[in-house]
């Protein structure tokens, strides 16, 4: 692909617009997602004060549940407590990025089995100062 300078600058201030129009409407979908979460704390409250689990109106079916998320504020202890009970399990099926990128730079002759791993060249446009958008 072939690019002249015009065409190079027309799709940064594209690339830059598009970011911009992103981050604007990220803060909307904040504020909306905000309303949304006052709206299901009254209905939540609203079941309680009722003491039902669903409710049936015309617009839908409103189901109440309890719903438990597990942490761990000392993860030392847990992955004793884990190593001990042999309960790898427990934990979810993903590396974390930057220490298996670390672990490999240290260790560049012990790859996990099964590793395996995708490269990609990314770009991108820092706005200059004085730019302004066009319409």
């Amino acid at each position: 692909m072939d690019l002249d300078n015009n065409q190079l600058e027309k799709l940064m201030a594209a690339e830059v617009n598009m970011r911009e129009a992103i981050a604007k409407h990220e803060q909307d979908i904040k504020e909306i997602k905000a309303k949304r979460e006052k709206i299901q704390q009254a209905l939540n409250e609203a079941c309680r004060k009722l003491n039902v689990s669903s409710l049936k109106t015309e617009v839908g079916t409103l189901s109440r549940q309890l719903k438990t998320r597990y942490w761990t504020s000392d993860w030392p202890s847990m992955h004793l407590f884990l190593k001990k009970h042999d309960a790898l399990e427990l934990m979810e099926k993903r590396l974390s990025q930057g220490n298996i990128k670390q672990f490999i730079e240290d260790n560049p002759d012990s790859a996990p089995p099964g590793l395996q791993a995708t490269s990609e060249y990314t770009v991108s446009v820092r706005k200059n100062k004085e730019y302004k958008e066009s319409k």
